[in-house]
């Protein structure tokens, strides 16, 4: 599987797109704000011949969700999200006026994912991990197959996410993180909401919140 992601929005957050030989993908967290950001996102889409399958987000924070209308919209494809983040969804175009962030308002998601389920597109699967704290009911999703977790704003280089916006909770991030992100394998790639990617080994010696 192949992981391209692109920097976008005032909040520098970090949108995904997975995608497989088949040419299958999907897009995690689009926070293409601006005509020149969605343009960049599908000009990638549209060069490398993919055809968009799923929309997923980790969480449901303005940064994350501000281009989901946009997507949904231009591929015709469904949003899947855990459901314990609909509050925060239907709640993010308020959260972004706070910010002087003005956003589209999300469409419904159509397919919800729990802990142990399954991403399946093209010939590629990832796992879903249920990691809440950061926000009330975020998930990672983890790829064995080619070692890799997009973490969502859960666990960072050096840092982990902040709990201090509504649903967030410090023990409970901490807890998602030792128990379904630090049992995974020391090479396991972590590509996170924010900053630049790391790994499993690497926050597990060095990160200072996790000693």
């Amino acid at each position: 599987m192949q992981v391209a992601f692109f920097t976008f929005n005032p909040f520098s957050e970090n949108t995904y797109v997975l995608y497989d030989h088949t040419g299958e993908c999907v897009i995690i967290d689009p926070g293409c704000y601006n005509e020149a950001e969605r343009k960049r996102l599908t000009t990638f889409i549209e060069k490398e011949k993919l055809k968009p399958v799923l929309l997923l987000n980790t969480h449901c924070h303005i940064d994350h969700v501000c281009g989901n209308q946009f997507v949904v919209h231009k591929y015709q494809i469904p949003l899947a999200i855990h459901q314990g983040e609909l509050p925060v969804l239907h709640y993010a175009p308020q959260a972004g006026l706070m910010w002087g962030f003005t956003i589209d308002k999300s469409p419904e998601p159509t397919v919800f994912y729990e802990h142990g389920d399954k991403v399946q597109f093209g010939e590629s699967e990832l796992n879903v991990l249920y990691t809440p704290g950061h926000s009330p009911a975020s998930i990672s999703f983890y790829n064995p197959a080619d070692a890799f977790v997009i973490a969502g704003d859960v666990l960072f280089r050096g840092s982990i996410g902040r709990t201090d916006l509504p649903g967030g909770s410090y023990r409970t991030l901490l807890n998602s993180i030792v128990t379904q992100l630090l049992p995974l394998a020391d090479a396991v790639k972590v590509f996170s909401g924010h900053g630049a990617p790391t790994t499993i080994g690497e926050e597990r010696r060095h990160n200072p919140f996790l000693q």
